[in-house]
């Protein structure tokens, strides 16, 4: 494929001799469409937000992303816009006309904001404004206030907006996309082309949600061969309940799983919130916050107190592995040439008493210094069952063997907990660095264990 083409602001345009790792943030600019802003180019200020087409049931919805964090490849065969876009003609958008009214100060993070507010604006179903869709969007004015009113005072789209009118249509099919200029885009729609892709490119980069990936090539200039595209694989895209398990796909964004498990799994229901931002959390996905196999990423120590497992496939087929063996190192995984991670199982029926804890400098959009998971179930007062799943206290997210082993059978009392906490702060050897001190690490894990004890007391006593 020489070019691709997608629609931008409703106009066909078409791509070529474009390197594929072109950010669509950087290509927007060059064609002169400057209201989007380049703040950080790792998906914190969301002064780059674009808006996407995507499915959703019948119709299609628009989703807020980083375009700091999209490759242009990835943009053949869909829709997006941008704030230049919004308006109709001379008319202003109403998230637009919102914003003139006292939210916009020195303007650089406006046309991001209005972005935000339009996906809102846009969401089927709500009921006022959802402020958490401005969760990605940085205000270095500190203006905030306005801009909160700005959002709230949007009303519904009138019957006649041609973008609520769009979205009463479903969002285009993709197909499967090879585009070489300089380096090559690829996008299989089935695991067995991408099997294929994968003999004929050894070394191309599998590319997910992007929002780990793309920093790289932003901040880092790295480069590869070929960036292979899993968003249009099926196969990663289930939702399965089970008797004994359910299956997410490992291709589901955050957003999708959080709409679809509709509070099913209150951990991971606790865990989404806090995971950078909706502008992130509508491109990242379950298998990519794995895959990285960061040891401080907040995923892994959920998924590890929810005892869960990862289904691991390949040319040959599928194997299963518990997740606490699927990190095998710092930043190193079980996965063989040629693997992917396909879903994340987690076992049923789950623990009736969790919580997840997350300690971090900033309550939203923030590494944690440590991350904790708590999945416990009694019996006559007594601990029955406890998985314990860390982040940032050991080179790989960590299960708590030991202090697991230790409350198996005693009573769920203040005085065993309390004991418990120094076995749990004995446990790891954590390393100091700018987000916390090793000494604080051992502090909090056992801070966390007893706050969970405390919320849980309140619950079942």
């Amino acid at each position: 494929m020489v070019e691709i083409s997608f629609l931008l602001n409703g106009q066909t345009v078409r791509v070529s001799n474009i390197d594929p790792h072109t950010t669509v943030l950087s290509w927007l600019r060059q064609q002169g469409l400057i209201g989007s802003k380049e703040g950080c180019a790792e998906g914190e200020c969301g002064a780059c937000a674009v808006l996407l087409l995507r499915p959703d049931g019948q119709g299609s919805r628009l989703e807020a992303v980083n375009g700091c964090l999209l490759f242009l490849p990835s943009l053949a065969g869909q829709e997006v816009w941008t704030v230049e876009g919004l308006a109709q003609g001379d008319r202003l958008h109403p998230a637009q006309e919102a914003m003139l009214q006292g939210g916009s100060q020195c303007g650089y993070c406006t046309p991001g904001f209005v972005v935000s507010m339009a996906a809102e604006y846009y969401r089927k179903g709500r009921q006022g404004f959802d402020l958490e869709a401005l969760s990605g969007n940085l205000c270095r004015c500190t203006g905030y206030r306005p801009i909160r009113d700005a959002a709230l005072s949007l009303g519904e789209p009138p019957p006649s907006d041609p973008l609520a009118r769009r979205l009463e249509q479903p969002a285009p099919p993709l197909g499967p996309v090879r585009y070489t200029a300089q380096r090559t885009y690829l996008r299989p729609t089935s695991l067995a082309e991408l099997f294929q892709m994968q003999a004929e490119y050894p070394q191309a980069r599998l590319l997910a949600g992007g929002t780990d990936l793309a920093v790289e090539a932003n901040q880092r200039f790295v480069r590869a061969e070929a960036l292979l595209d899993l968003s249009t694989l099926p196969e990663l895209k289930t939702l399965r309940w089970e008797p004994a398990y359910v299956e997410l796909g490992a291709g589901l964004t955050l957003s999708e799983l959080e709409r679809a498990l509709q509070g099913r799994i209150p951990l991971l229901s606790a865990w989404f919130p806090l995971f950078a931002s909706r502008l992130i959390r509508n491109r990242a996905t379950l298998g990519g916050n794995l895959g990285t196999a960061s040891p401080i990423g907040d995923g892994p120590p959920v998924l590890l107190a929810l005892g869960a497992e990862v289904v691991l496939g390949g040319p040959s087929g599928e194997r299963t592995l518990p997740l606490e063996a699927f990190f095998t190192g710092y930043r190193k995984t079980a996965l063989v040439s040629g693997e992917l991670i396909r879903a994340v199982r987690i076992p049923l029926p789950l623990a009736p008493l969790a919580r997840f804890f997350k300690v971090a400098k900033r309550t939203l959009d923030d590494i944690s210094t440590v991350a904790a998971a708590f999945a416990l179930e009694l019996e006559e007062g007594r601990v029955k069952r406890l998985r314990i799943g860390l982040g940032g206290v050991a080179p790989t997210p960590a299960r708590a063997y030991q202090t697991e082993a230790f409350l198996l059978g005693k009573p769920w009392e203040e005085r065993t907990v309390r004991a418990a906490a120094e076995v749990l702060r004995g446990e790891f050897q954590p390393i100091s660095d700018h987000r916390g001190s090793a000494a604080y690490r051992r502090a909090m894990l056992g801070s966390l264990l007893l706050k969970f004890y405390q919320e849980t007391q309140e619950v079942w006593v």
